[in-house]
C-alpha cells in the first residue's frame, strides 16, 4: 500500500497506522493480532535497540487493545501514544487499559520502564521533518537530497554503530536462551 515514496508518510505515522488498521478491518474484520514479546527492543529503534528478554506473547482480536496492553507493559501511558489514542477515538478498538478484559496472567502491575530514544539518523530526520531544520523539508522531494539520509544511515548504522556497539550487543544476546536457540537454526 505504501510505495517507494513511503518516507513522505513518516511525519504522519500515527495517521497512516490508523488508516492501515481501517483497511485491515474492512478486509478481515476478525483477524487476530499477536505481539511476540519474547525479545523486546528498548531504546533507539528500529536498528539500535537493546534486546531485553521478556518472554511474553500478547494476542487478541482487538488490535488497539493488544497495542495498549503492550504499551502499558513497556512502561508507557497508552492513551498518550498518538496512534493508540487516534484509533481509540475513531472507535477502532480499546485504548483504555482499565476497560480491557485480559485472560491469563495479570499484567496490570508490569512496567518494564522502557525508554524512547532516537538514533542520530532518526533525530536528524525528525529535525528536518518537524524540528528546527524544517525549512529543509521541501528538499525531501528531491531525489538527490533524499539519497543523503539513506547514505547517512548507511554510514552511521553499518560503519560506525554496528562495529562499535552493535557487535557487542549481538554477542551478549547470543549468550541468552534465545540467542542460543537462534544459533541452532
Amino acid at each position: 500500500l505504501l510505495t517507494k515514496r513511503r518516507h513522505f508518510s513518516h511525519q504522519f505515522m500515527s495517521e497512516v497506522l490508523v488508516d492501515l488498521l481501517i483497511i485491515q478491518k474492512q478486509i478481515h474484520p476478525e483477524i487476530m493480532g499477536i505481539v511476540d514479546g519474547t525479545v523486546c527492543g528498548d531504546g533507539a529503534g528500529p536498528r539500535t535497540m537493546i534486546p531485553r528478554i521478556k518472554n511474553y506473547l500478547i494476542a487478541g482480536y482487538d488490535q488497539v487493545a493488544v497495542d495498549t496492553v503492550v504499551a502499558k507493559m513497556l512502561g508507557f501511558e497508552p492513551m498518550k501514544l498518538p496512534a493508540i489514542k487516534l484509533a481509540h477515538d475513531e472507535g477502532l478498538g480499546c485504548g483504555d487499559f482499565d476497560q480491557i478484559d485480559i485472560v491469563g496472567e495479570d499484567v496490570s502491575d508490569i512496567n518494564w520502564n522502557f525508554n524512547v530514544k532516537r538514533s542520530l539518523v532518526i533525530w536528524g530526520d525528525q529535525m528536518v521533518r518537524k524540528g528546527s531544520l524544517s525549512f529543509l523539508e521541501p528538499l525531501l522531494h528531491n531525489k538527490l537530497f533524499m539519497s543523503l539520509p539513506i547514505l547517512g544511515s548507511l554510514i552511521y548504522h553499518d560503519m560506525v554503530w554496528y562495529p562499535t556497539i552493535g557487535k557487542k550487543r549481538i554477542s551478549e544476546f547470543m549468550e541468552t536462551e534465545w540467542g542460543k536457540l537462534f544459533q541452532t537454526y
